[in-house]
């Protein structure tokens, strides 16, 4: 019977409106999903197939042959929906968090996939009377692992979060992997030749290698092509939903390369590059709906794959059954393998953080198989150059090796999770959970309080219910261990990450204002953020300040933007990336101001006066190093700060007036019309607001040259011709700026901050330089390498003179040179201090403390 385009899409509307009912059915009956919808597709399959082969059921011989005669091959799985459910798998996860286990998922996606497809294909050779290529054939094909059910149940239990994400990792190479295994197999049977294992390995891993490449690359184009045309979300989505069909047939159809590993890379580029691409509420937005797409594709694909299976069982045998029980068996065992045998090497190694045994257990017993292999059972059975003896003996044990991790590890997975216990709190969480739910409870009892007055509850009904509340809230403060159950460091450490991860928050709010700030900017400050919460999991508070300083160092783009600056004089790439310097430095600094009320306010009340003193600490140093960083830039910027600064309050204003102009509109006091017109002039507001700042590198280093004393006497054209041949060069905190026995190539002047080198006489006595001062002119004046290494010892601000320029200075003037060589001497002799800045009206101002502190340039003294 020929099936028409109205019946398929009858048909898929009727099983698509048949899986609706299947979540809440699975939670009803706490079975996985998946499990419900293979058994569903069996039912309906070997229903459609009696009732086709019966008579007297002529009015449903339509509906049961639509069903058998879906237009679907397995090339068609494959093609529809695996791309969908790699992206999607891959977009879900957290990349930062997925490097930390990437040598585990590595060795489960592919070493595992390995292992599994010998062991089952020796185990089977002895017993199938098949060639060993066949029986390897039908262990690549089982040893796909399908992660939907297993994560279904980790996420309804509450199991622990790193357990899911292994899971899931691992499923993101796993299907690649086998599939290539399968393709290299499968051409040898059908071409009959030999598997040269050099070749195979050389294809596995140029295949490999050559997804990622394009993968990333094209991910990273459509991001790009997203970038360009932000503020249309339905285009940005429709994009997004373009690439990984895009990206999976370019390598699989085209260049030759693994579809699945470059839609997997291609999803991971998404998931690592999106929240500082798409606006916030875009992002959300296309995050619900690829679960939506997932949902469809996973489901649908499981169910039109088990109606397949009563055709696939056709003429099995007894024998048939042992095959499967031997095959079931040997993938356990080789899957056990792997776990219990090679992941302790990795934890040895230190390849891998150790992997409890609790969650070994769990995932040997998960590795349930699905769609995917049905799937590859299938493309073994259509292919007409292998012969029917291999197509029976693949298809019926593939299909009975799935069935038995359904409906045997698929139907117990719960039960051993929760007798392992994987289901509980981790002891910090479990420690923290009384003190949250006593202070969440009394808040609530004083806003029901609040509530119940505005809308004139009778106080009987207040009273009792705000009782209720009370004792609850007692009852938990009396529990409540946190004190003694978490150490101060385990505290310290949790409040970070609270810190951190409120950061973050904030971030992506900011982000939220149209036009506050570039897309390299956000990524770079979410970048930076999510290596500090890993560096505080990993080594707590030495790790968080370690990574909150490396945070603030030059970027390497603006160390090569410096080195173009100083050696070719091209400014662009320097003028750039310091506007993004600034705008990096200001928006961290009003996240920290956000942070200190944050801690004070909210976190206070949970932790604690002395845990969050220590933590005040912590985040007083940080803003101390970025008012510090700003100070040394607003110094020689001024007029640009303030203009950044008035640009991004008035984007934030903008977005106030937006939200109030909404919030208007809800309590329906405007009208529609009202409304789009108020919006539109917000728009036209908008921008005006985008138009680029100009930023002049080089703007006031004329003015800066002639504050210098050692300058007094130089004419002024003389040192308008200096200040065209000078650079400008910011150092950071710990930064070498000369190394002790050097040439000295460049005198720096010192516009403001502080270095510390060494007297050139005498013992090794550590001093300071700072505004003022020209730091490596008195080595060069007198024909010495450098004496000693010049560091610095905060964010400074250096103009920095190439020795050709100075000598002919020196020659012109002579008077510079006695000048150098006289304030050395009262450097020597301790009558001359360093000097923190150099203010606009030329006074100079000195540190009060010692150096050997990060200091902030005290400009407002000015």
């Amino acid at each position: 019977m020929e099936v028409g385009l109205a019946e398929v899409l009858l048909t898929l509307a009727f099983l698509l409106g048949l899986i609706s009912f299947i979540p809440p059915l699975a939670k009803k009956i706490n079975l996985p999903e998946t499990v419900i919808i293979a058994l569903l597709g069996i039912v309906l399959g070997g229903v459609s197939s009696l009732i086709n082969s019966s008579m007297g059921l002529d009015l449903l011989e339509g509906p049961a042959s639509a069903l058998l005669s879906f237009p679907i091959d397995s090339e068609g799985f494959l093609l529809i929906f695996l791309p969908l459910l790699v992206f999607k798998g891959a977009m879900g996860i957290n990349v930062r968090s997925l490097t930390h286990e990437i040598a585990t998922v590595l060795l489960l996606a592919i070493v595992a996939v390995i292992v599994s497809t010998a062991t089952i294909g020796f185990a089977l050779y002895p017993f199938a009377q098949q060639t060993l290529v066949a029986c390897l054939l039908l262990g690549a094909i089982v040893a796909t692992t399908d992660p939907s059910a297993v994560a279904s149940i980790f996420r309804e239990i509450g199991a622990a979060a790193r357990l899911s994400r292994l899971v899931e990792g691992e499923a993101l190479l796993n299907d690649a992997a086998a599939i290539a295994i399968f393709t290299i197999l499968a051409g040898a049977i059908t071409a009959h030749h030999e598997i040269s294992f050099r070749e195979a390995v050389t294809d596995f891993l140029t295949n490999f290698a050559g997804a990622v490449i394009i993968g990333v690359a094209v991910a990273r184009l459509a991001l790009l092509i997203i970038t360009a045309i932000s503020g249309f979300p339905a285009a940005e989505i429709t994009l997004s939903v373009v690439l990984p069909y895009g990206v999976y047939i370019l390598c699989d159809n085209i260049l030759g390369f693994s579809g699945v590993v470059a839609t997997a890379s291609a999803g991971l580029t998404v998931s690592a590059l999106g929240p500082s691409t798409f606006r916030p509420l875009t992002w959300n937005f296309l995050k619900e709906l690829w679960e939506q797409l997932e949902f469809w594709a996973s489901t649908l694909v499981f169910m039109l794959a088990a109606l397949l299976v009563p055709r696939m069982m056709i003429g099995i045998t007894r024998w048939d059954l042992v095959l499967i029980l031997i095959a079931s068996l040997a993938g356990l065992l080789a899957r056990s393998v792997v776990i219990f045998g090679m992941l302790p090497i990795l934890t040895v190694t230190r390849l891998s953080p150790p992997v409890p045994t609790r969650f070994k257990v769990t995932m040997a017993w998960g590795g349930l198989r699905g769609a995917i292999t049905l799937a590859l059972a299938l493309a073994v059975n259509e292919n007409p150059h292998i012969n029917d003896s291999i197509t029976h003996f693949v298809g019926i044990v593939a299909t009975g090796f799935v069935l038995v991790t359904l409906l045997v590890n698929g139907t117990t997975l719960r039960s051993l999770v929760l007798f392992l216990k994987l289901d509980r709190l981790s002891p910090i969480d479990e420690a923290l959970r009384n003190q949250i739910i006593g202070i969440g409870l009394s808040h609530v009892a004083q806003r029901v309080s609040h509530v119940s007055d505005e809308l004139s509850f009778s106080f009987r009904t207040r009273s009792g219910v705000i009782s209720r509340l009370e004792q609850r809230a007692e009852k938990e403060k009396a529990s409540n261990n946190f004190e003694t159950a978490l150490s101060d460091r385990e505290r310290v450490n949790l409040a970070l990450l609270t810190i951190a991860n409120q950061e973050r928050s904030l971030l992506l709010d900011l982000f939220c204002v149209q036009g506050m700030s570039s897309r390299r900017v956000i990524e770079t400050l979410l970048r930076g953020i999510e290596a500090i919460i890993d560096a505080t999991q990993l080594e707590g508070r030495y790790g968080y300040v370690k990574s909150r300083r490396k945070s603030l160092q030059p970027s390497l783009r603006l160390r090569l933007a410096q080195m173009l600056h100083r050696r070719f004089h091209i400014d662009r790439p320097l003028t750039l990336c310091m506007m993004e310097r600034f705008e990096t430095l200001i928006i961290s600094h009003l996240v920290s101001t956000s942070l200190i009320r944050f801690v004070r306010e909210r976190m206070e009340p949970t932790l604690g006066r002395r845990i969050t003193e220590i933590v005040s600490e912590v985040l007083g140093r940080q803003r101390k190093l970025l008012e510090d960083a700003l100070a040394t830039l607003r110094l020689h910027y001024s007029g640009y700060s303030e203009a950044l600064e008035s640009r991004l309050l008035r984007q934030i204003a903008l977005r106030l007036e937006d939200e109030e102009y909404a919030t208007l509109a809800k309590d329906n006091l405007i009208s529609e019309e009202l409304h789009r017109e108020l919006r539109r002039s917000i728009e036209r507001q908008r921008t005006r607001l985008d138009t680029p700042l100009r930023f002049n590198l080089r703007s006031g280093i004329e003015q800066r040259l002639r504050m210098f004393q050692a300058f007094n006497g130089v004419p002024d054209g003389a040192l308008h011709e200096l200040a065209a041949r000078v650079f400008i060069c910011f150092l950071s905190p710990g930064e070498v700026l000369i190394h002790k026995g050097e040439r000295i190539h460049t005198i720096y002047a010192q516009v403001a901050g502080l270095v510390e080198s060494a007297t050139s006489v005498g013992d090794a006595q550590e001093v300071m330089l700072g505004a003022g001062d020209l730091i490596g002119a008195n080595s060069h004046i007198q024909g010495l390498r450098a004496q000693n290494t010049v560091r610095s010892l905060q964010f400074s601000h250096l103009l920095a003179i190439p020795q050709a320029d100075f000598d002919k200075l020196l020659r012109a003037f002579p008077i510079v040179k006695r000048q150098i060589i006289r304030r050395h001497g009262m450097r020597l002799d301790g009558t001359l201090e360093a000097n923190v800045v150099i203010t606009k009206e030329g006074e100079t101002i000195s540190p009060a403390h010692e150096a050997g502190f990060i200091i902030s340039p005290s400009v407002e003294k000015s």
